[in-house]
């Protein structure tokens, strides 16, 4: 049972010095308590109650490696508490009855650009639908040779000796070997333990795979991934719900860990709107069958924008940015260094056909407005980044484009800068007509 705070503030040293983050030893007590405190911030913890508190200290869901992918270690159920850590893996399913020569090339072409941003997928996951050992040993050696993602590899009908060789095949990857279930554990156990693989567990009900995930604990080994078995979207909902209440809230150990879920529906749109469930709902990893550039880009914004901390808007890095075959004649265009504030001008821009100089003030990641108006857009920070952005010795002239929605700005602006500011429109989509007025020719 998880200890409360009262029995964590016992065994902690009761200095008060704040070096932990919390004020007092108290505070520090039920923040671990609740899972938003390591023991490891308290320098002066003893090892005897170090190691007392182990239990207490540990993350309420572990962190579990697929390759290079890390699920789990959560410790929120709303991501408005804290944030959410490890972004749900996105995992394509192939399998050894297709041909892969053609489906690996569109596996390695799902990468994207957006907002500043790079997605993509973040493996594979080889089912076996052949039940041949040896086409499926095949067909892995082609996903090994043309793929360098994350593997989750269908060995739950194979006997001892055909898993441990096609296991060793990409043991150095450390695939996730699915799955261990009630019949079949203590083998499944045993080879992930041989080759130190992460092992998937599944089992039917909620006491049913804790029971399970407890004896693959008893066998000695914990790197476990939950794939509860349930059918419906609705009762999958439910399920993955109580497993993260559980192991969050009540500290409930047996479910502790990263969750895995595979989509059912055929239809590839219904398809994403159930994967975009499963990652808005706790799953660490999903197995899609879609593989389609159009399909896989908008779960993959889906996911950028759950795991994206709610209280840090996304920014770009604030220095002079170029847009296009720049020169010392280009325009210069000012604006603030919120993600979408910045590419909605860089994309106008882009479209005026005129190179530009782009310079996103540091304003914590606020639009034009909002910072203005918390005074983190004025004259002075602007007449200061100009200064120090270095765009006086890439430029011959001294005009400086203002959004139209400050320009109230312009004339101290202009006083402290030395610069002639102009008055630019109001939103971003008015910068072509803008520019080809201003600066075409």
């Amino acid at each position: 049972m998880a200890l409360t705070g009262l029995d964590i503030y016992k065994q902690l040293p009761k200095k008060n010095c704040g070096e932990c983050g919390p004020p007092t030893c108290l505070a520090f007590a039920m923040a671990l308590a609740a899972g938003k405190a390591s023991l490891e911030s308290c320098p002066y913890v003893t090892d005897q109650a170090r190691e007392n508190l182990a239990s207490a200290s540990a993350p309420p869901i572990k962190l579990v490696r697929v390759g290079d992918v890390e699920l789990g270690d959560e410790t929120v159920i709303f991501r408005h508490d804290k944030t959410f850590l490890h972004p749900t893996g996105i995992f394509i399913e192939v399998s050894d009855d297709e041909a892969l020569d053609e489906k690996i090339p569109l596996v390695n072409d799902l990468v994207f650009e957006r907002v500043g941003q790079q997605y993509k997928v973040d493996g594979v996951a080889l089912r076996c639908r052949s039940g041949d050992a040896s086409r499926y040993q095949a067909a892995l050696e082609k996903v090994a040779a043309g793929y360098a993602g994350a593997l989750i590899l269908d060995v739950k009908g194979f006997d001892g000796a055909t898993a441990d060789n096609v296991v060793k095949t990409v043991a150095a990857r450390k695939p996730l070997l699915f799955a261990a279930t009630p019949e079949n554990y203590e083998l499944l156990v045993e080879l992930a333990k041989k080759h130190a693989c992460p092992l998937a567990v599944s089992a039917s009900g909620l006491d049913g795979l804790a029971d399970l995930a407890q004896k693959c604990a008893g066998a000695g080994w914990k790197e476990l991934v939950l794939a509860p078995s349930v059918t419906g979207l609705s009762a999958a909902l439910a399920d993955f719900t109580q497993m993260r209440r559980l192991s969050i809230k009540k500290k409930f150990r047996p479910l502790g860990y990263p969750t895995l879920a595979f989509t059912s529906a055929t239809d590839p749109l219904e398809e994403i709107m159930e994967a975009q469930m499963y990652v808005a709902k706790y799953a660490s990893a999903v197995v899609v069958k879609a593989c389609r550039k159009e399909e896989l880009l908008p779960l993959l914004s889906w996911r950028a924008n759950i795991y994206t901390d709610p209280q840090k808007p996304i920014q770009v890095e604030a220095k002079v940015h170029e847009v296009g075959a720049v020169s010392e004649n280009s325009p210069v265009y000012v604006t603030t260094n919120f993600s979408l504030t910045y590419y909605s001008v860089e994309g106008e821009v882009e479209g005026s056909k005129i190179p530009a100089y782009i310079l996103p003030v540091d304003t914590d990641g606020t639009s034009v407005l909002t910072a203005w108006a918390a005074g983190k857009f004025v004259a002075e920070t602007i007449a200061d980044f100009l200064k120090k952005s270095g765009i006086e010795g890439k430029v011959s002239h001294r005009e400086l484009v203002l959004p139209g929605h400050v320009a109230v700005l312009s004339g101290k602006l202009a006083e402290l800068s030395g610069w002639k500011v102009v008055v630019g429109p109001r939103e971003a989509s008015g910068i072509p007509a803008f520019a080809r007025q201003r600066y075409a020719g």
